[in-house]
């Protein structure tokens, strides 16, 4: 004998294909949850434009970095520079890091992009080359924003001076 498929059998066997997905869901959230520690693994932490501000000038009397997020226990850096006439000597890429830049005085010019030429590995995930054939020169400005995904070939050339943040995402 040929059964005869209903909604009412759909809609019955949709509701009980749901409950067992929604039981594997609880099942993976609670391992998680079990998996994961309690609280954040770092406290926030908020960064005022008065306070950038006095970092900022603090950088400008002496060149240099900043860290405003380290890295420690999160998967994001945040760093304040301040560079008088200074050129990478090479490209730089990352197997795993997106750089963010954002300019808050001064330019630099950045090479980005294009193939690199002879690189080596200087520790797990993390190049360096002499030369990236076929780059391209984007200069920055005060306000611009720029970001370069991973195992993109970049190398920063700052003429006068420049001042920005950079923020360092990494992932696996």
């Amino acid at each position: 004998m040929k059964t005869r498929s209903s909604r009412r059998s759909f809609l019955g066997s949709a509701s009980a294909a749901a409950l067992g997905l929604g039981a594997a869901a609880l099942s993976s959230k609670e391992a998680s949850a079990q998996a994961a520690p309690s609280g954040p693994p770092v406290a926030f932490q908020p960064i005022t434009a008065e306070k950038l501000a006095e970092l900022l000038q603090a950088v400008h009397q002496k060149p240099g970095n900043k860290d405003l997020v380290d890295g420690k226990g999160t998967a994001v850096t945040m760093v304040l520079t301040n560079e008088v006439a200074k050129a990478a000597p090479e490209f730089e890429y990352h197997q795993t890091r997106d750089h963010v830049f954002q300019i808050l005085d001064g330019e630099a010019t950045y090479y980005v992009g294009g193939t690199p030429k002879n690189p080596r590995q200087t520790k797990p995930g993390e190049f360096l080359c002499p030369d990236s054939e076929g780059a391209t020169a984007v200069t920055l400005k005060k306000g611009d924003y720029f970001f370069i995904p991973r195992m993109t070939p970049h190398k920063r050339v700052t003429k006068t001076s420049v001042s920005f943040v950079l923020i360092s995402a990494t992932s696996a």
